[in-house]
């Protein structure tokens, strides 16, 4: 028996563009909280939660492993960026964003810069990103190498082996802006040594995962930690938000 004689199924088209954006690696090897520390930089307030609600709204579909955590590609993370940057300087709604993502996958031109890991730098590796000196951060964030050392000095920034933690630049510039207003390093001791009790908070809950011994446990862990730290840290924010809302 023959079906719908004369009509031709329409194939595909081969030329169908690639999802926006074009020339990026679309492997997903990097999970939420490297993913996390890539956006950091220019959008210090994104969470794991909130890169969870963008995936809830349709505008980034992270790839899930077999055991169901999520990792992303250098395109996933450029699809963000461009998310971002258009709520925050452009205070559009995620439907028009939306929109608009729809729009450049189907080939129209994106607006603003060129996404910046369409050629990454050669020989630069996630470790390499971390390797922060006293120079190398001085120089990202424009601040005196005294600054930095004094914060070393006050225990607000750690050393390993010579060089400093990842987020060394965030805890710098944010350092640098409360400087402004008459807050050394010495008056922000307290709040390091608070976070690392959240620290180890944390660490008691995610502790018997990690020693599981196998992938699918340390990327519980992992995944875990990032969202337990996220929560600790809103909870936090929350708290002294509350307290200062009353002080002006």
């Amino acid at each position: 028996m023959t079906f719908g004689a004369g009509i031709e199924p329409v194939p595909e088209p081969d030329d169908a563009p690639e999802p926006w954006p074009r020339g990026i690696s679309r492997q997903a090897s990097m999970r939420i909280s490297e993913v996390l520390a890539l956006l950091r930089g220019d959008f210090p307030s994104v969470s794991h939660s909130k890169l969870r609600f963008l995936e809830e709204q349709g505008l980034i579909t992270p790839v899930r492993t077999p055991a169901g955590y999520r990792q992303y590609s250098p395109a996933d993370v450029e699809r963000l960026r461009f998310v971002l940057a258009e709520q925050r300087d452009s205070y559009l709604p995620l439907k028009v964003i939306k929109e608009r993502l729809a729009a450049m996958d189907a080939g129209e031109p994106a607006p603003g810069p060129a996404p910046r890991l369409a050629t990454p730098v050669a020989g630069e590796t996630d470790a390499a990103r971390r390797r922060w000196t006293v120079e190398s951060v001085c120089d990202a964030t424009s601040t005196p190498p005294e600054f930095v050392r004094s914060l070393i000095t006050a225990g607000l920034l750690r050393t390993s082996s010579g060089y400093l933690d990842a987020g060394a630049p965030e805890v710098v510039r944010l350092a640098t802006r409360l400087a402004e207003h008459g807050i050394e390093p010495r008056h922000l001791r307290p709040l390091r040594s608070s976070a690392d009790r959240h620290v180890g908070l944390v660490d008691q809950v995610v502790a018997p995962y990690r020693s599981q011994q196998t992938s699918d446990g340390r990327a519980h862990a992992a995944s875990l930690a990032d969202e337990l730290g996220d929560l600790v840290a809103r909870l936090h924010s929350a708290w002294v938000r509350e307290g200062t809302s009353s002080l002006g």
